[in-house]
């Protein structure tokens, strides 16, 4: 049986914190934040309104040492790494900020004793896996122990699939119980049968949708179109199709409606779409929240051994310097109780425009994808709908 978490939270300092994902779910678990560091404006904003008695600094390169802390945790940018980036791999401009959390680390005195790295899971598979080969080969040049687990905010309760490496490293500890002592088979909803709704992107439809079941699909900072925006939702039987609150969004990601509504989001000219960008580049909430709980948990690894790590980089595994193992266990850690996406959902929706619409099934239409006929129809309707309400409007 695990044993009960200390009662003494970790000091942490977040480098990377966009809008405070890890470091609010960190919180929730009895942690404390000493230092957030973030570059971009609009986030910093919300860093300052909701952790107003943190030090907050605006760029990483211009930081020259670390407070005595006990975690460092640094969601490193994406765009680099991700499928809606530009995928230029982890020497890109901007996934290659990594390098100043190593500087860091380097000169830290006294040295912390754990180390979180997150990012989207393609990193696993972009270029052949040079991306997560480079962090291991620096951490084990350093005399880290690591284990890495891709997991799914679906299995912390949110109707949102989001899939996400965590990397945890340390030199003292074992990171290993932390990450993969816990295992759940996924629940996941199969077909849109009945009253299940079923979110997608309308700024795809050639190559895919990011089709999920009672979900949205991840909210991304950025689309396929260059641009930050909400996913679409369609209720079976409905004839429509609607995108989520920003409120929503925010409380999709884990965090209380109108976390990101600050003077330089709402009134700085930026609008939604900053806001939209600001959540689609968040770490979910809960997610943290439990890794938060299990680094307060002493407990021994109970994983049966794995096998000896290949040419890839499988959903999870661990390692040192010599020693390179594959972890069998799921992007379900837990399970926690997840509502309907339609029930989940507290804000008025809002319909998809014409435009939007029309754009998404010339795209659909035009690709090979296999898309369920009954939706489509009901796209149809929807944007015949929309057109004949647009008509309708007195010039």
């Amino acid at each position: 049986m695990p044993t009960e978490p200390q009662s003494t939270g970790l000091h942490v300092v977040g480098l990377f914190a966009g809008i405070g994902g890890i470091e609010t779910g960190l919180k929730d678990a009895g942690h404390r934040s000493s230092l957030l560091c973030e570059l971009d404006d609009a986030a910093r904003a919300v860093l300052g309104a909701r952790f107003a008695d943190t030090e907050i600094h605006a760029d990483i390169t211009t930081l020259e040492n670390l407070p005595a802390c006990d975690l460092v945790a640094a969601g490193f940018p994406c765009q680099d790494l991700s499928q809606a980036g530009r995928t230029a791999g982890i020497t890109g401009s901007q996934s290659s900020l990594v390098e100043h959390v190593f500087r860091l680390l380097d000169s830290a005195e006294p040295e912390p004793t754990w180390l979180l790295l997150e990012n989207v899971s393609f990193m696993l598979s972009l270029d052949r896996g040079k991306a997560m080969a480079r962090l291991v080969e620096q951490l084990e040049s350093r005399g880290f122990s690591w284990a890495y687990r891709v997991v799914d905010s679906q299995a912390f309760g949110l109707p949102q699939r989001r899939q996400r490496v965590l990397l945890l490293a340390s030199r003292s500890e074992d990171p290993r119980p932390v990450l993969l002592n816990q295992d759940e088979q996924p629940n996941l909803a199969s077909a849109h049968e009945g009253e299940l709704g079923c979110g997608f992107y309308w700024t795809e439809g050639l190559r895919g949708l990011g089709w999920a079941i009672d979900a949205v699909p991840t909210l991304k900072g950025g689309s396929a179109l260059g641009i930050p925006s909400p996913p679409a939702i369609w209720s079976p039987g409905s004839g429509q199709l609607v995108t989520p609150d920003i409120r929503d969004a925010e409380r999709l990601q884990g965090f209380p409606a109108d976390w990101t509504a600050t003077e330089e989001t709402s009134n700085g000219g930026r609008g939604a779409r900053s806001r939209w960008k600001l959540v689609g580049n968040a770490v979910s909430v809960p997610v943290a929240r439990w890794l938060g709980r299990r680094l307060l948990a002493s407990e021994a690894y109970r994983q049966s051994d794995a096998d000896i790590l290949g040419n890839r980089w499988p959903k999870a595994a661990w390692g040192r310097v010599g020693k390179r193992r594959e972890a069998h266990v799921s992007m379900w850690p837990v399970q926690w109780d997840r509502p309907h996406l339609l029930d989940y959902l507290e804000f008025e929706t809002h319909p998809l425009s014409t435009r939007a619409t029309a754009g998404f099934l010339e795209r659909a239409e035009r690709g090979n994808l296999r898309i369920p006929k009954d939706f489509l129809c009901e796209a149809h309707a929807h944007l015949e709908s929309m057109t004949t309400a647009k008509q309708l409007v007195p010039a």
